[in-house]
């Protein structure tokens, strides 16, 4: 029996290349959301950063290195647990966000933006957190902490992901309350969970929705050949028969990223504005020009 390798593309090189930059600029921006909105205003956020966060309003010892230590003790867990593939760019996320933080606190030392507007420094910061893990979260990267956790927990008992990472999120939230003694910075705590899952969910879903188009038009052909070159999307030709008239028709079946509608409906404008078009949104799509499948 043979063993296949796989060789790494050109174009997988570059793929993966370009998730590494993705997940550094993703982590860049929710080292500011948090070292720059959310520490200085006593505001804590979920999963690890809130571990550390709450160290630090108790002990004044830097962040970074008690998110290095923790996810530390927690991807040797994730190697021995879940294996390599699920751990290398958690591994590379870790190891980024720790070096970015040192520098972030550096160099906004002494600056404390709205600190008399606590809501909008909750409001901004989670804002900033929530949409540099959607950076990272679609790049197929992770920022570790309680995503490993989850991650574990699920391998070994049927709870959700989602559902662990929300409990973990709350216990560590309340419990600042036993170090700052305000259970106001706790409900900014909880909003800034809220809007940082918000803001994830909305980074995440737009950058994957897709579409699928049914046109009915006497051009199918021609409509099919200009997709195909721009914006260089398969088309499918269904044969098709209206029910009422009988008559023999051509439909395409075609899908695309959410963005690339409006290219869609133009080249239809031009090239027959009397066909008959429908427009949707699906759930996923997994293939070449897709995302990828993903099930173990």
């Amino acid at each position: 029996m043979k063993t296949i390798v796989n060789v790494p593309t050109k174009q997988s090189l570059i793929r993966e290349t370009r998730d590494y930059l993705m997940i550094a600029l993703g982590l860049i921006l929710y080292g500011i959301g948090w070292t720059v909105f959310l520490l200085p205003n006593d505001i804590t956020t979920g999963g690890v950063p809130g571990i550390a966060s709450i160290v630090y309003f108790a002990t004044d010892f830097p962040v970074q290195y008690t998110y290095f230590s923790i996810n530390l003790i927690l991807l040797l867990l994730s190697i021995r647990i879940l294996g390599w593939k699920f751990s290398i760019k958690t591994v590379f996320a870790v190891f980024t966000l720790t070096f970015f933080l040192s520098i972030i606190q550096r160099l906004a030392s002494g600056v404390v933006l709205l600190h008399d507007q606590p809501f909008m420094a909750c409001v901004i910061g989670a804002s900033l957190c929530g949409g540099g893990i959607g950076i990272a979260f679609s790049s197929n990267g992770s920022t570790g902490g309680t995503d490993i956790i989850a991650a574990i927990i699920n391998k070994y008992r049927d709870i959700t992901l989602g559902r662990v990472m929300l409990i973990c999120d709350l216990i560590i939230i309340s419990s600042s309350y036993f170090v700052l003694k305000d259970w106001e910075k706790v409900v900014y705590g909880y909003v800034t969970l809220y809007i940082c899952s918000f803001v994830l969910d909305q980074v995440v879903n737009s950058a994957r929705q897709s579409v699928q188009f049914f046109i009915i038009s006497e051009k199918y052909d021609e409509i099919a050949r200009h997709i195909n070159v721009y914006p260089h999307r398969g088309a499918t030709v269904i044969n098709a028969s209206g029910f009422y008239s009988g008559k023999e028709q051509k439909m395409l079946f075609v899908l695309a990223k959410k963005r690339e509608s409006t290219i869609i409906f133009r080249l239809i404008k031009d090239i027959d504005p009397n066909a008959f078009v429908s427009q949707s949104a699906v759930i996923g799509v997994y293939g070449e020009g897709f995302d990828r499948i993903k099930v173990k």
